[in-house]
């Protein structure tokens, strides 16, 4: 009797999973140990005491008032934190996300004014919505398949845009941004007898000291320290008046709610590609530094609800008058160092900001603007990670080229292209990876314990073993086959095959099909191809697909018994003995050889020599005929009891080589061996000795005997069974 598990419901099973991404804060609150409170709550005021005036800059690279800076900051710490699975990830501003906020948004609104403050929020939150999206639909694992070298290109590109975006406050020089990198670059050029000395100066200085503090002491929150001393000297000598640029008063209070036209399809058309690659280039940030923090603390990180965190944190920034929100690595990182326990700590990072916003926005206001750019320059120059770029550049042309496109595009194009291009690549390299796999012909090592990549001099002149690094779907199914088809041209006599197939994790419909196109192609010529290493899932698959059954279950062998099951049972020992000089496999070695000084044709000579070659059915006829020709079955004499031609005669290869074939000078001769091998060598020997009309049986006793079984079948299909004409039994 069937028993229905009601348990089992997979629509339910969906609708749980989805509300649990949202009701994921009370999980983390839920399991709280309050022995974490402390260490969460130094770790969070640490990571503000950087967040703090890391904010102000991050908004001014987004073209937007510093307030807004501290509204993305407690809003991306908070919301990330209470919906993130990671313990240690940090969200909220970051240097790219700004400078893409500012790239998308500047060409739609001019930053500053209202337009562009609603512009910025509707990308924030049509960011979220994609994240948000990507999370509940559970396709996060499609950020996998993006390179590492799209982020590190495009954070290389982005840093140097940064820093020369800030060089013409660092000089206090007031003009119009140039429209690209070269003009901005010319437009610093034309300015630059107008620097603003002092503003060059503590700017400087400011760049100086970060540095210094950096080297004294890594840990040191040197950005905070340096912009309240810039602060406290720009306050106490007014420095403002003599031309200093400041901040200048900043509202308190909370994130008030942004007037966000969420109708405005056009805007919303607009804004959709730039979006796209802000939230490609976000899922992709967020998957690599939450597994960077992963495996550093062994924790279990859900990139869904990763993402889902990430969405909701955008879409509540863009709603309060913030920007875009992602995961910051170096505050992770910091977060980590500084001991943090649970994501309660992130949650205390945004608390204490807000904290700071309500009681130090009026000194805030002292704060000048070439400082913030000084300290931009340092941050711009650590986004070029130097390291991981020669990493790229050292590892293949692959990752290097991807990973320099991307740094070109982001210098010379609209981020959003640089981005979506860098994306494009990566993909485009991925499945070219994949529809490419590497087919190597392998043969056992001087100990016969490793199959190791063989060369063409080395190769059995009878077993061609090949070994397939990589997935048989689709898309790679036509380049493997023409590898095989290529290896079967460079050996035409090797008309047996060996499949190693242990690095195959994935078959699909048009692999199956390629194989059985391989294996007809092979038994055409009387031939056969078998496989080993089959790993469980694709065995399985090709049971489902009948492919084990039409090929035979015995074609399926084990790793141990494959070669000497292939050699025993299937291979022509008399091409091992008489003409293979290879010795390929262990079980080459002990063969005898019937005589060690006799003078085998070279394959090199056989190769220049053309013979007449007669097919089955033209022999066939011929043997019909008045005047039939000599058949000389070159074979052992084992071999030839066991089935031959009517009217053959037997005389082995090793007679016929030392020429004691005593054969009528003028008549016509056709010689016959298993596959033409051994024809062709006595051919060779014949035509030395002065005979002239020698022809060879094409393909030999091999395809003979599969074409009288098809003349079988054709004859049982009209007359009933006849047993096969060409073949006698002693």
């Amino acid at each position: 009797m069937t028993t229905l598990n009601l348990t089992e419901n997979p629509g339910r099973d969906i609708v749980f999973k989805t509300l649990s991404y949202f009701t994921h804060p009370l999980e983390i609150l839920r399991n709280y140990d309050r022995a974490d409170l402390v260490p969460d709550a130094m770790a969070g005021l640490t990571v503000a005491v950087v967040l703090l005036p890391q904010s102000f800059i991050y908004a001014i690279i987004a073209g937007m008032p510093p307030i807004t800076g501290i509204y993305t900051a407690i809003i991306g710490a908070i919301v990330g934190a209470l919906w993130g699975s990671s313990r240690y990830a940090q969200s909220g501003p970051t240097n790219t996300h700004s400078l893409l906020t500012f790239a998308v948004a500047a060409t739609l609104a001019l930053p500053g004014s209202p337009e562009y403050l609603t512009v910025v929020g509707l990308l924030a939150l049509m960011v979220g919505t994609f994240k948000l999206l990507v999370g509940l639909t559970r396709l996060g694992l499609l950020a996998v398949f993006v390179s590492d070298a799209v982020v590190v290109g495009f954070t290389a590109g982005a840093g140097i845009l940064i820093a020369i975006n800030q060089v013409p406050i660092l000089l206090g020089l007031h003009f119009k941004r140039g429209a690209n990198l070269i003009a901005t670059l010319i437009t610093i050029g034309k300015h630059l007898p107008e620097t603003h000395i002092p503003s060059l100066i503590l700017g400087g200085t400011v760049i100086i000291l970060i540095l210094i503090m950096g080297r004294i002491k890594r840990h040191l929150p040197a950005a905070f320290i340096v912009m309240v001393l810039a602060t406290v000297v720009v306050g106490i000598f007014h420095l403002d008046r003599i031309g200093l640029a400041i901040i200048g008063d900043l509202p308190r209070g909370l994130p008030p709610l942004a007037d966000i036209p969420f109708t405005d399809w056009h805007l919303i058309g607009k804004l959709m590609m730039g979006a796209v690659a802000v939230g490609a280039i976000g899922l992709v940030q967020t998957t690599s530094m939450t597994r960077a923090l992963a495996a550093q603390t062994g924790q279990r990180v859900d990139s869904n609800q990763e993402f889902v965190a990430q969405g909701l944190a955008n879409i509540t920034s863009g709603l309060f008058s913030g920007f875009l929100v992602t995961t910051s690595f170096n505050r992770s990182a910091l977060n980590l160092q500084a001991g943090a326990r649970t994501q309660i700590a992130a949650l205390f990072s945004g608390i204490f900001v807000l904290i700071a916003m309500l009681i130090l926005a009026p000194y805030a206001a002292w704060l000048p603007r070439t400082a913030l750019a000084g300290l931009l320059m340092v941050i711009s120059y650590r986004m070029i990670d130097k390291v991981e770029i020669k990493r790229l550049l050292r590892g293949g042309r692959g990752d290097a080229w991807i990973m320099m496109i991307t740094f070109i595009g982001a210098l010379l194009l609209p981020l959003e292209f640089a981005v979506l291009a860098g994306i494009a690549l990566s993909l485009a390299r991925y499945i070219l990876r994949t529809s490419t796999p590497h087919v190597m012909s392998v043969l056992p090592d001087e100990k016969y314990r490793h199959f190791v990549e063989a060369n063409e001099c080395s190769a059995c002149p009878q077993l061609g073993v090949l070994e397939i690094r990589g997935d048989l779907y689709f898309g790679a199914a036509s380049h493997v086959e023409e590898e095989i088809l290529a290896n079967m041209q460079r050996h035409p006599d090797q008309y047996y095959l060996l499949l190693r197939m242990q690095n195959v994790q994935l078959i699909d419909i048009g692999g199956i099909r390629m194989l059985e196109s391989v294996v007809r192609k092979y038994r055409a010529l009387g031939g056969d191809v078998f496989f080993v290493k089959v790993r469980g899932q694709v065995l399985e698959r090709m049971q489902t697909l009948g492919f084990e059954h039409g090929v035979g279950e015995d074609h399926f062998l084990e790793e141990d018994e494959a070669i000497s099951t292939i050699f025993y049972h299937v291979m022509d020992p008399a091409v091992c003995i008489y003409e293979c000089e290879v010795r390929a496999f262990a079980e080459c070695q002990n063969l005898p050889r019937p005589d060690d000084h006799l003078a085998l044709p070279t394959p090199t000579g056989m190769e220049s020599e053309t013979f007449a070659m007669v097919s089955p059915s033209q022999l066939t006829a011929e043997l019909h005929s008045p005047s039939p020709p000599m058949i000389i079955d070159v074979r052992e004499p084992y071999e030839f009891r066991h089935g031959h031609i009517p009217q053959a005669q037997n005389m082995p290869l090793p007679r016929v080589l030392r020429g004691q074939a005593p054969l009528p000078p003028d008549s016509e001769i056709v010689l016959v061996c298993r596959t033409a091998r051994r024809s062709r060598r006595a051919a060779a020997a014949l035509k030395q000795q002065g005979y002239q009309h020698v022809h060879i049986l094409d393909g030999g006793m091999t395809r003979w005997e599969a074409e009288q079984y098809l003349q079988a079948i054709d004859d049982f299909d009209h007359h009933g069974f006849q047993p096969p004409q060409g073949k006698e039994e002693s």
